[in-house]
This record gives C-alpha cells, structure tokens and sequence, in this order.
C-alpha cells in the first residue's frame, strides 16, 4: 500500500482528507497544495486501497476520481455511501453535465471537473466540511497525534487503533473532555 500524508506546519489537528486517485502527480501537487492550506491529505491510487484506509482510518472528507485502474467511481461512491457518511467530493476529468448530475444524485457532496483551479478546490472543500456541521466533529476529538472517536469507541494514535479496556475508555474520554484536560497539553 502506497500513501501519502501531508502534514501542516503548525501543531493544530487540520481536517484528515482522503484523496482516491491513480494520478500519482496530480495527487501530489494537490497534496502540496492542501497541505500548505493546512488539511492532512492521504493519497490512495487505487479504489481497493482507498476502501481499506476508509476501514481502519477517520477522514473528515474524500476527494474521488471518477475512473480508477480498479474500479468505477461511480460504483465506489455507491459503495461508500451505503457504508459511511464521509462527505464526498468528486474530482474527474468527466465534466459532462449529466455525468454531474449522475455523480450528485448517487452520493456525492460536491463535483468538480479537471483541469481546475487549486483555489476552488479548497474552497468547495471546506463548504462541504461546513456542511457537515460540527455534530460529526463532536463524535472525535483530537490531540495532536491522538484520536477518540466516541461513536465507534475507539483511540487512534497516528491513525492506527490502540486497544483499549472500557474503563480506560471511558476514563480517558472523561479527562479530554473535561475544560483543561490531561489530552488539551498534547495540542
């Protein structure tokens, strides 16, 4: 499995994005791109990859070409769409109105075709994640390199999940989300 994460500069916890695209220098300059407006992007190449991160991995969005070497877009935003609520932003080459439209009415948030503008990307980016409103973002809080996911009741730590007992669970879930908590000096 080949990805990439760009990281911001600064020590805030940026937005997880998960880009899903075989266009290994595209991926990368929108990495570079992102990762300087201060999203951590991961780059999968190929729809199976992208599923398998999605399964073990908290991504506040995803950015989804249309035609990957193993998979159909289209069927993959169909999948993903009966099995989590990850808002989708469709990045493709297939700009037609009505593959758009198709795009739109299967599941995703948002579509943009290629060639485009980085700025706009960006932009509809973050309206999406404005969209998603903050009730998601309650379900995780994050601490620097350290997620609690209260939903799945789940710790990640650089992404990967750490097992836990349902008392250190809960303990640890009391101290973040106490003003001031033990996790609040890890930022």
């Amino acid at each position: 499995m080949t990805s990439r994460v760009a990281r911001p500069d600064t020590e805030t916890m940026a937005e997880r994005i998960l880009m899903i695209d075989d266009d290994s220098r595209l991926a990368g300059m929108v990495s570079d791109y992102l990762g300087g407006a201060g999203f951590r992007l991961t780059i999968a190449a190929t729809a199976r990859e992208g599923e398998a991160l999605l399964k073990r991995e908290t991504f506040d969005a995803l950015i989804l070409d249309l035609m990957l070497p193993d998979a159909d877009g289209l069927d993959l935003c169909r999948r993903l769409r009966a099995s989590t609520d990850v808002p989708i932003l469709m990045l493709t080459a297939r700009g037609e109105p009505m593959d758009r439209v198709v795009g739109l009415e299967i599941g995703a948030d948002d579509y943009l075709a290629k060639p485009f503008e980085p700025r706009e990307l960006q932009a509809r980016l973050r309206a999406i994640l404005r969209r998603k409103g903050t009730s998601a973002k309650q379900d995780v809080l994050r601490f620097g390199r350290l997620e609690i996911d209260k939903g799945a009741r789940a710790v990640r730590l650089d992404g990967e999940e750490r097992a836990l007992t349902s008392y250190q669970f809960a303990l640890l879930l009391a101290l973040a989300s106490a003003p001031g908590g033990c996790c609040r000096a890890m930022r």
